[in-house]
């Protein structure tokens, strides 16, 4: 844990008793300062009581006596409104704040030097926030991983100047860190996520520019328009206690970080032309398939060069990284057939990245649709033999499909998972692959992304009994 210390004997509203909530209420009180939380549902409330939380309800509290509310990132600050507890904040003039602000004063106050990783970013921020710390770790560094992946931030040891923090942050954390200043700070790309959060994509855009505008060093993806645009902002403007640097996968840089081939490189500003720098090389990196993971590894590998690594050491992470837990995630090979778990693609656009990583696949979509469905991914729909449809989606999903590819309305996970696997066993390809990459939420069916991707695991790996049954093996 780290106490917050910096505002001990201060007292603070706190909504929102999840996962980070509830670390930031033990935090804060163990850092010596009193907390009034409360939370709308009343079982987040009284596991907060089982750890000693003092509950109060914030809507008959006098606010004047609050120097600052805490608020949980799943809580809306701005939009589609503000939530009442921020109305009641701004009506007291007392600031909002979130977890991860607490953190960064925290690391002002302890030990300003300590290095801070973080990261954002609309996709692959997740797999890029765990690629820098696996090449740190297996480089021998003393590294903390959380944030808005695992750990909440405050769960971490404190920061300290021979500890690495390495932190995957989200907009809506970002929102509420007003003196967010990593060490390296990374904005890997931007398409429209969250609007019912924030608006227009152009304020989504603005709230994570905030993560990079006063980074040490600022890391910035130049494949899309908004993080280009962002990337040439901050280098014009660009003084001497800021270096800012371009990262691409998808063209040669005339100098910063980028993918050639399978080499993920690096030129100096201004050095020779000659004078490129290999970092590390993705052949046989099987847990960075794809484009988008060239780009997850250009970022981690930019950033690891940042922190000092030696191309030795961050060649050799890159190649034993082990890959995310439903990102792509190699389930089992059955016979010829491939399990992927990609449960994690809750939007066409992290979907699509791995139906371009693949061939001959047997495609499980479907779940509770997001705005624009399947249709973007149309230009990938050779590489699909057939899908496999579940979830409220399936209608809409199938409307889309008919006429370009063959489909199967399967309704639930179990069905869809045993259908896939008969056809891809049958099939002529020499390695199908059954692909469960959703391009959906999963409140329909499933509590989150996660369970989902659980439940696949354990179908695949219950399925040699199910084959047997069948006389298929």
């Amino acid at each position: 844990m780290t106490p917050v210390t910096t505002f001990a004997g201060r007292r603070v509203a706190l909504f929102g008793l999840g996962g980070s909530g509830l670390s930031t209420a033990k935090a804060l009180i163990a850092g010596g300062a009193t907390v009034s939380a409360w939370d709308d549902g009343e079982a987040g409330r009284k596991k907060a009581q089982a750890h000693s939380v003092p509950i109060d309800d914030l809507s008959v509290a006098d606010w004047s006596e609050f120097d600052a509310l805490i608020l949980s990132p799943g809580v809306p600050l701005t939009h589609p409104a503000p939530h009442w507890t921020v109305e009641r904040a701004a009506a007291a003039n007392i600031e909002i704040i979130g977890d991860i602000e607490l953190f960064c004063r925290e690391r002002a106050a302890r030990a300003p030097g300590a290095p801070f990783i973080a990261i954002t970013g609309t996709n692959g921020k997740s797999t890029t926030t765990a690629l820098i710390a696996h090449i740190l770790r297996q480089s021998g560094r003393d590294v903390q991983l959380g944030g808005n992946i695992g750990v909440p931030i405050l769960d971490l040891q404190p920061p300290s100047d021979g500890r690495i923090h390495v932190i995957e942050c989200s907009s809506f954390q970002i929102d509420l860190t007003p003196s967010l200043a990593p060490t390296v700070g990374l904005l890997i790309n931007l398409t429209p996520d969250h609007i019912d959060r924030h608006g227009t994509m152009e304020h989504y855009a603005a709230v994570k520019e905030r993560l990079v505008a006063n980074a040490e060093v600022a890391l910035i993806g130049v494949d899309d328009a908004f993080t280009h645009a962002i990337g040439a902002r901050l280098i014009d403007r660009a003084g001497a206690e800021q270096r800012v640097l371009p990262v691409s996968a998808a063209r040669t840089l005339d100098w910063g970080f980028y993918v050639e081939g399978d080499a993920v490189c690096f030129h100096e500003n201004g050095a020779a032309p000659e004078a490129v720098e290999t970092l590390g090389r993705l052949t046989g990196a099987r847990a960075l398939r794809g484009r988008h993971n060239a780009q997850n590894a250009a970022f981690a590998a930019a950033a690891a060069w940042e922190c000092g690594l030696e191309d030795e050491e961050i060649a050799r992470g890159l190649l034993t990284y082990p890959g995310l837990p439903h990102r792509m995630e190699e389930v089992a090979t059955i016979g010829k057939t491939l399990f992927i778990n990609d449960s994690k693609a809750t939007n066409a656009d992290a979907a699509e990245k791995a139906l371009t990583s693949f061939s001959d696949i047997f495609w499980i979509a479907g779940g509770k649709a997001k705005e624009g469905g399947i249709d973007p991914l149309r230009p990938h729909f050779a590489r699909i033999r057939k899908a496999y449809l579940i979830g409220e989606a399936a209608p809409s999903f199938a409307a889309t499909l008919e006429g370009a590819l063959p489909y199967e309305s399967c309704g639930t996970l179990d069905v869809a998972v045993t259908r896939a696997t008969l056809d891809a066993r049958a099939c002529d390809a020499a390695e199908p692959v059954v692909l469960l990459s959703p391009a959906c939420a999963s409140y329909d069916q499933f509590a989150n992304f996660e369970a989902r991707g659980d439940d696949f695991r354990a179908l695949v790996h219950g399925l040699p009994a199910v084959l047997a049954a069948r006389g298929e093996l």
